[in-house]
């Protein structure tokens, strides 16, 4: 039986960087030579990043993305690693399709090609186009119609890309069909919670129904409001575990495989779906036997809580970095959601880069203003106050505001104070919004929504609850200070605009909010079912005509990281003028 090692790496990719992208394949691809690999795979997309969006659609792009894929094979020649073929994303365009109305100008396509001695040796687009969810790949990318066979050391390899094994049909029996002894899938597949669970089943379903071993190697990083946990997986043809790498870092998995040798006649003609296959022979004799060496490992896995709050540390880290800034700006209330983002930022920035304020009015309390100063003492990020008393003084004398418009002014006050030192030092500002109060409008425009990144805008205020408590645990199982107050958790939420706000005042208690947010936004539940599910009617009412309401504000907040199946953004597209009431 052949022998292969492969190098599976799970890298992070810069959306438009094709320099810097090209030189992290090649490092990685020399480290593979090194580990003695023979055939090497990056993800999805690698060269230009994912998802490269309306990128897609400039024909200057999908020129730029062609020649840099070309210039990546001669350099990886020149550098001595020609020899060893390497499987990356990119961008391309069909020279077949013709124009057509509805159809993506250029024909550009999601796809790979595989390297090899300098020259591309094949390429093939990503046949399964995805139209849910953050996906719109039927509006910018034609699909292709190949089913793409390499053989490698006497090993007939088969390739896909991420969509070919979420749906059924297509590359997977195409694979079973083609006789391939391996399948290997290139995915940026973007993080969500529990996905981890769905994924790894998809790839054991998969694997059995390819009839082989199964490689699905996926993306890490961010990109605007995703983020991408890696996870790669690598199954044998009976559903078996083989290999697992871990979340949310970069890395290389490295591991010998004994594969079935390939046919001695290449497989040809059309298979499964009406795929043609294109088979190309890269090294057609099996290696000397070894002894193999290396098995790839099995990451442990992080727990539901680390889980999350290491995807919105990865969020915000690659949205800071990939954007060019180095620090951030945060109003500090002394409550629970500023104080788990400061948290959060100290995590992926590092305490020095940060930069907290606390800016009372003359309805904050002693204890919130306390709160606020111990957090910075916990985490040693910078701190200053700047009262914003006589601001308000001012503007009350002027306008006399009252009620709503007078609570908030003070918020509108903090973001402008916000905003000015961001603009006077260079920092950017983060929104400490939840998705609780998102979902219902209870935030101000121009207010507390001011920022640059909501590094917690798709967290329920629930959830906000338990990552403070996690990532105190956490810090306590590691000899170290909990970074945030036990006061900011305790004491009931409160925007502290008004004497003795708290937000029960105008909401309901957020674990029956959350539970109905959950249903509606999420699972896009209707009322009846809402009260079905034990729910109160007025409350479900109450709730939805809030959450039907704020569209407009939900609209001009910043990006944040996703963390759910569906986001505020564009997983969830609603008009803002809109008559239609879930309601009534």
């Amino acid at each position: 039986m052949p022998q292969l090692r492969l190098a599976l790496n799970q890298i992070d990719s810069t959306v438009g960087d094709l320099a810097g992208n090209s030189e992290s394949i090649v490092h990685w691809t020399r480290h593979s030579a090194e580990q003695g690999a023979h055939l090497v795979a990056f993800p999805e997309m690698a060269l230009t990043g994912y998802p490269v969006e309306d990128l897609a659609l400039r024909p200057s792009f999908v020129e730029a993305s062609r020649g840099a894929l070309r210039a990546l094979a001669a350099r990886l020649a020149d550098e001595g690693l020609g020899e060893l073929p390497v499987i990356v994303g990119y961008l391309d365009r069909c020279e077949t399709a013709q124009p057509k109305y509805g159809q993506p100008a250029g024909s550009p396509q999601n796809a790979a090609a595989v390297l090899h001695r300098g020259r591309v040796a094949l390429t093939f687009a990503k046949h399964h186009l995805p139209n849910y969810g953050v996906f719109d790949e039927f509006r910018y990318f034609v699909p292709g119609d190949t089913m793409p066979v390499v053989r490698v050391h006497g090993v007939d390899v088969a390739l896909a890309i991420c969509e070919d094994l979420w749906q059924d049909g297509g590359r997977v029996p195409a694979t079973r069909s083609a006789g391939a002894g391996l399948l290997i899938s290139i995915n940026a597949s973007p993080y969500e919670q529990n996905k981890d669970d769905t994924r790894l089943e998809l790839v054991r379903k998969r694997a059995q129904e390819a009839g082989c071993t199964t490689a699905y190697l996926a993306m890490i990083g961010g990109q605007d409001e995703l983020v991408f946990d890696g996870d790669s997986i690598v199954v044998d043809a009976g559903g078996e575990v083989v290999a697992r790498a871990p979340q949310f870092a970069e890395g290389s998995v490295i591991l010998d495989l004994d594969l079935p040798a390939a046919a001695a006649e290449p497989p040809a003609g059309t298979v499964d779906d009406g795929l043609r296959i294109e088979h190309v022979v890269l090294c057609a004799d099996p290696l000397p036997a070894y002894e193999p060496e290396l098995t790839g490992g099995y990451a442990d896995r992080l727990d539901d809580d680390e889980e999350v709050y290491s995807a919105l540390v990865v969020g915000l880290r690659a949205y800071a970095a990939k954007n060019g800034f180095r620090s951030v700006l945060i109003g500090l209330s002394g409550g629970i959601d500023s104080a788990l983002t400061a948290a959060i930022a100290c995590d992926a920035l590092g305490a020095q880069n940060v930069y907290g304020i606390s800016m009372p009015s003359k309805y904050s309390s002693e204890h919130s203003k306390g709160d606020a100063a111990e957090l910075a003492r916990r985490t040693g990020l910078n701190f200053r106050t700047v009262a914003i008393t006589p601001m308000f003084d001012a503007y009350m004398d002027s306008l006399g505001l009252t009620g709503l418009a007078e609570e908030n002014l003070q918020s509108r006050l903090r973001g402008t104070t916000l905003m000015a030192l961001s603009n006077q030092e260079g920092h950017i500002v983060l929104a400490p919004g939840n998705k609780s109060e998102l979902a219902v409008g209870y935030s101000t425009l121009y207010g507390d929504s001011v920022g640059a990144y909501g590094p917690i805008k798709d967290v329920y205020k629930t959830a906000v609850f338990r990552l403070a408590k996690w990532r105190n645990r956490a810090a306590e199982e590691r000899g170290q200070t909990p970074p945030i107050p036990e006061n900011s958790i305790t004491k009931p939420p409160s925007a502290e605009l008004r004497p003795d706000q708290v937000d029960t005042d105008s909401l309901p208690d957020y674990p029956v909010l959350d539970g109905i947010l959950a249903m509606y936004v999420d699972r896009d539940q209707g009322a009846d079912e809402i009260i079905a599910a034990g729910y109160e009617q007025e409350t479900v009412t109450k709730v939805l005509r809030l959450v039907d309401s704020a569209e407009y504000k939900r609209r001009q907040y910043p990006p944040g990281t996703k963390i759910s199946e569906k986001g505020f953004g564009k997983d969830r597209r609603l008009p803002i003028t809109n008559r239609w009431r879930e309601s009534g």
